[in-house]
Parts: structure tokens; C-alpha cells; sequence
């Protein structure tokens, strides 16, 4: 694995110039140093989720970006960024070259970052005061499982068993080359380390607490911003209790494991710290301030990234170079004739433009009526990973077999909240998931999430222009880097 051996080298080449690893844009320490403290291994967590919020990974691509295009939920107006040829799965064009080798190697870059940790923490326990200790491990051990799980989902095969290869899962820090696991060996490591990552995080993340309450900044009675210290608040801005549960019911429905899926998802659906609200609430408020376009206390996790503002609205509303449906899609995806008629998705993330474009509004920045305050809504940015809709779809999926009755109320509970107020009809299994992958792209517009799912689901992708894409591991599994394959890989 020569690329993997290039990234390591290069890091190990960076703690004696000006960045480890690159791992925070403020940190200018080298690793002796930055891991001879507490803060230092604070720092060196953030500084993964940082790197995370760049527009070659959450922040941009892998939210915004190629999964939503290869998904074929946008028109394109002018070629916008070349994808239309990643539309059409032309994987040897350029751009799309570019584009898929940057996600690889941010990826593992990620990766590498939170190994370091995991590697120094264990030499380094006595540092830490409280919980610290276990918080710290318990989110690189999730990072590390949350990160080669997409790297995975892009560029492993989507069927697991046999001898199909997978992706490379490195836990270690160092020179040596990683062999290539099969998909079914890169499904245990992730499992493994979200086990012990849940196991840590436990008793040690405040989150699980019935005194702490999700709010919007500054909202009377919510206390993620009322932690003394700055580590510890916003516990949704990164990969908390909750949001281990939720990556471990992905991970394990991908396996086939729908008991444990199931558990896990309804650990987190009665916990009742995130609450879908009714009609979705501030989605629907007119007042600026007052505007929650994302649906923010229903995040379990999300990228915070409020310094991209800008850059996301002109993605999605920048003159005729944007990521838009045509108004026959968006007719057709939000059911609009029918069931969906008053859907609040349809009516609070989309704005019909003249005759051929309808744009995404999901991540308009509400604007003050004195200046163009873009910062103006109860929350920050962000770019979202994991919503609570998400986990009843997995509790809908896992129970379907062995209760539709109960699959129908995890779905039809999603649906009802969302303003459509008649019941799926899921009287086959076929019906069923036809419901399920209808519902998850009307929820996951603009979020990179249902590429996956049509993916591991083996399911035709209709598109554009009443266009539909047959599934294809040529078109489905990112090729490798090149000298990936070169040097060992598929």
C-alpha cells in the first residue's frame, strides 16, 4: 500500500517542520510537545474534526457534493464543477480523478491523525484529570471507525462475503504498509471500535446525562454551551454517546446484524434528547432569527462549519452554476400531485425558479432586514451527519421481517412529522423498501447519505429526466487511487 506508506511518511516528516500532520490550522507544535498535556490532546481531537469541515471531505464533497451527484438528485446547469460527468460515473475524467483522491487521502489522513492519539494516550494516561482519559479515546476510536467506514462505503463493494475486497482499516501509526481487509474483516474493526468507543463514552459523556438538554445557543434552559470548559460543550458537534450508537446501527445493518442494528437504534430513539418536532417547528418560522432551516436539535451529529457560509449558499443558489432538480424531479421525489402535498420539505427546502430550476434552500443563511447578516438564524452552520429520522428508518428496516406492523409506525412517525398524513403502504417488502428509499431522499437532500443506501440496498436509482441507473460495481465502487492499485491493491 504505497499511497498509505507516502501519507505516513509525509506525517512523520511534519512533526519536526511546522504542522503534525496538519492536524489543527492553529497548532504549530511538534508531537513531543503537543502530546505532553491534556490540552495537547484536546487540540489534537479537534484538529481531526477540523480537517474533517474541509471542502474536500464533510465540509464541501462528501456532504454537499459527489455522493448527492452520483445519487442523480441534480440537474446541471453549464457542466457546474464537471459533475454531470461524475453523474454519469466517468470515473477516468479528470476532476473526478481529482476529486475522489483528495476524499482518499483526507480520509486516511483522518485516520492517521486519530491513531496518533490513540497510540500517545495509552503512554500518557497519568496526564488526565476526570473523564478526560475516556472521552478523549472514545471519540479517536469512533473518528477512526466513522472515517474508514466512508472510505468503505465509496470505494468497497457494496455485497459482503466471499473474497471481495475492501479498503485498507490501518490502526497503527506507521511506516508499514496495510493490506487490503475484505469487506466482512472491515465490518468487524469498525464494530470493534465503536463497541469499545460506546463502552468508553458511556459514563464519561455528559450528553448522556438527564441534565443536559439540546438547545439552540443561547435558548433559555439548554446547557450544551453552559460547560465551563470549551472541550466540553456542543457535545452534537462531535461523535458523542449518541452518535456512536447511531454509526453502530449503520454499521451493523450494512453487515446484516438487524439485531443489534435495531438495539442500538432504539437506544438512541428513547433516549428522547432528540425530539422531532411537530410540523418540524422553527422550519417553518418566517421570522429570520427565529428560522431553523436544518432542523437543528434533531442532528445527533453534524460538521460545525459556520465559516463556510458563503461557500454552501453559492453551491446551491450562485446565478445558473449550481446544484439544482428540475421541477419535473422535484414534482416526482416530493410526491407533490399526491401524498406530498404539504409536505414541509417540499415547501421549506426547495424554491421553484421560473420554469426550470428548483433550488435547494435547505442551507440559505436567513438575512436580518437592516444588512446581510448571514449568521442571523438560532444556530450555527453546520453540515449534517446523523439525524434522529435516520435511526427510525433503521428501526423501520430492522423490524420489517419480523413486525411490519411496528416497521410501518418507525416509518409512517417520520412521514407524519413532516406533514404527510397518510401511511405508507408497505404491504410487501418490496412496497416497503420502494417507501423507505423515497422517504430517506426527500429527508437527505443535500446531506451525501442516500447514495449509500441505494448502494448497499442494490436498488435502481431514478434520476433526472425520468432517467434510471441500474446498479453497477464499475459505477457503484470508486477505483483506488492509481498507484493504489499499482502497489497492491484491487
Amino acid at each position: 500500500m504505497r499511497k498509505l506508506t507516502y501519507i505516513i511518511l509525509a506525517a512523520l516528516t511534519l512533526t519536526s517542520c511546522k504542522k503534525w500532520l496538519d492536524v489543527n490550522p492553529q497548532t504549530q507544535i511538534p508531537r513531543e510537545e503537543l502530546f505532553s498535556s491534556e490540552k495537547g490532546f484536546e487540540e489534537a481531537l479537534i484538529g481531526i474534526y477540523t480537517k474533517c469541515t474541509e471542502t474536500d471531505l464533510y465540509g464541501g464533497e462528501l456532504t454537499f457534493g459527489i455522493t448527492d451527484v452520483m445519487a442523480q438528485n441534480y440537474a446541471f446547469q453549464n457542466d457546474y464543477l464537471k459533475y454531470a460527468q461524475t453523474a454519469k460515473y466517468d470515473f477516468k475524467y479528470k476532476e473526478i480523478i481529482e476529486k475522489k483522491d483528495k476524499i482518499w487521502r483526507g480520509l486516511y489522513n483522518g485516520i492517521l491523525n486519530a491513531n496518533q492519539i490513540l497510540l500517545n494516550i495509552e503512554e500518557k494516561k497519568a496526564l488526565f484529570q476526570g473523564k478526560k482519559y475516556a472521552l478523549i479515546k472514545g471519540e479517536a476510536l469512533a473518528l477512526r471507525a466513522y472515517l474508514h467506514f466512508d472510505i468503505f462505503r465509496l470505494f468497497g463493494q457494496s455485497t459482503l462475503g466471499g473474497t471481495q475486497k475492501g479498503i485498507p482499516y490501518v490502526t497503527t501509526y506507521s511506516t508499514a504498509p496495510t493490506a487490503i481487509s475484505t469487506p466482512d474483516e472491515a465490518m468487524t474493526k469498525m464494530i470493534e471500535d465503536l463497541n469499545a468507543a460506546k463502552l468508553l463514552l458511556k459514563d464519561a459523556d455528559s450528553i448522556t446525562t438527564k441534565s443536559y438538554v439540546i438547545g439552540y445557543p443561547n435558548e433559555k434552559g439548554q446547557t450544551e454551551t453552559t460547560a465551563t470548559s470549551s472541550f466540553l460543550r456542543d457535545r452534537r458537534h462531535r461523535l458523542n454517546y449518541y452518535a456512536v450508537c447511531a454509526q453502530l446501527a449503520r454499521v451493523y445493518l450494512h453487515k446484516g446484524d438487524k439485531a443489534n442494528a435495531l438495539a442500538n437504534a432504539t437506544e438512541v430513539i428513547q433516549s428522547n434528547k432528540f425530539v422531532m418536532a411537530d410540523d418540524a417547528g422553527a422550519l417553518k418560522e418566517v421570522t429570520p432569527k427565529l428560522k431553523d432551516r436544518i432542523l437543528y436539535k434533531e442532528l445527533v451529529f453534524a460538521w460545525y462549519l459556520p465559516q463556510k457560509s458563503t461557500w454552501v449558499r453559492d453551491r446551491f443558489q450562485k446565478d445558473n452554476e449550481n446544484l439544482s432538480l428540475s421541477p419535473e424531479f422535484y414534482r416526482t421525489m416530493f410526491e407533490t400531485n399526491g401524498v406530498g402535498g404539504e409536505d414541509v420539505r417540499a415547501k421549506e427546502w426547495m424554491e421553484i425558479i421560473g420554469s426550470t430550476e428548483v433550488e435547494i434552500t435547505k442551507y440559505r443563511r436567513e438575512l436580518t432586514t437592516d444588512k446581510d447578516d448571514t449568521t442571523s438564524n438560532l444556530h450555527p452552520l453546520m453540515a449534517p451527519a446523523i439525524r434522529i429520522s435516520e435511526l427510525y428508518y433503521i428501526a423501520a428496516e430492522c423490524s420489517y421481517a419480523t413486525s411490519p406492523a411496528q416497521a410501518s409506525a418507525y416509518l409512517d412517525y417520520v412521514r407524519f412529522k413532516r406533514s404527510i398524513n397518510q401511511a405508507a403502504d408497505i404491504s410487501t417488502q418490496d412496497k416497503f423498501y420502494t417507501e423507505l428509499l423515497k422517504e430517506a431522499r426527500k429527508e437527505w437532500i443535500g446531506e451525501g447519505q442516500i447514495f449509500y443506501m441505494y448502494k448497499r440496498l442494490n436498488r435502481n436509482i431514478p434520476g433526472q429526466q425520468g432517467l434510471v441507473t441500474v446498479p453497477s460495481a464499475t459505477n457503484w465502487v470508486l477505483p483506488l487511487p492509481a498507484d493504489e492499485i499499482q502497489f497492491g491493491g484491487r
